[in-house]
């Protein structure tokens, strides 16, 4: 006997909500951080500090490809085209970065001093894991893969402000230009990276058993199954 184990109806419709707060939580942030670094950005001639800023309207169009599955009755239905919007603009990130970091590094513009694109990168390496880690968490209870991916454009998130960071603290403190242009890139190669595991649905971890309450769900535990 095949016996399929995963959330209760009601537990779903609580993870279901969830996801949708996380989502506007998500929407809400990054529509003010991308002003903030794009405006930064184009002011100090930073590459890397607009491709973040770019990036926080990608995850906003992550995040509302997540939020248009789940507006449907039924949102697996959904689960595909979703996932192939989230590695489009992955991979949109990707290009602009990397045609915009080659130009610097041909031109040599440099990049100048930004105090607002290093607190930003700052407050975002503060906010984002844990934004990221409950958008994990409910995803792989609720097994769904999108949201899965979401979190994982968040964490990428994550991963460009500390990239950003560094690259704009070593050129405030050493004058090393080149700094901005090669954070960009490293930006491109693991956006690039993520766009192509959510291009293949390749998101979500094996299934396993339901762990303990104490314990972060394995993902796709809706579709667990145990034989009797």
């Amino acid at each position: 006997m095949l016996l399929t184990i995963g959330p209760s109806p009601i537990r779903r419709a609580v993870l279901t909500r969830r996801v949708r707060l996380l989502v506007a939580a998500t929407i809400t942030y990054n529509l003010v951080e991308a002003v903030l670094a794009v405006g930064a950005g184009t002011r100090a001639d930073s590459t890397a500090l607009i491709g973040f800023g770019l990036d926080s309207v990608l995850e906003v169009a992550s995040a509302a490809a997540v939020a248009w599955q789940f507006a449907a009755p039924d949102p697996s239905k959904r689960e595909k085209t979703a996932l192939r919007i989230i590695a489009l603009s992955f991979f949109a990130l990707a290009a602009y970065v990397t045609v915009e970091s080659t130009r610097t590094l041909v031109t040599g513009t440099e990049a100048k001093h930004s105090t607002t694109g290093i607190a930003l990168a700052a407050v975002s390496l503060a906010v984002m894991p844990a934004l990221s880690w409950a958008q994990r968490r409910t995803g792989r209870e609720l097994g769904s893969r999108t949201a899965v991916a979401d979190s994982r454009q968040t964490l990428l998130c994550t991963c460009l402000s500390a990239i950003l960071l560094a690259g704009l603290a070593v050129n405030t403190l050493f004058g090393w230009t080149w700094a901005d242009p090669a954070a960009a890139l490293l930006i491109a190669a693991v956006a690039v990276k993520e766009g192509r595991s959510a291009w293949l649905g390749d998101v979500c971890c094996t299934p396993t058993p339901l762990p303990r309450p104490d314990h972060d769900p394995g993902c796709c535990s809706a579709t667990v199954t145990q034989r009797g």
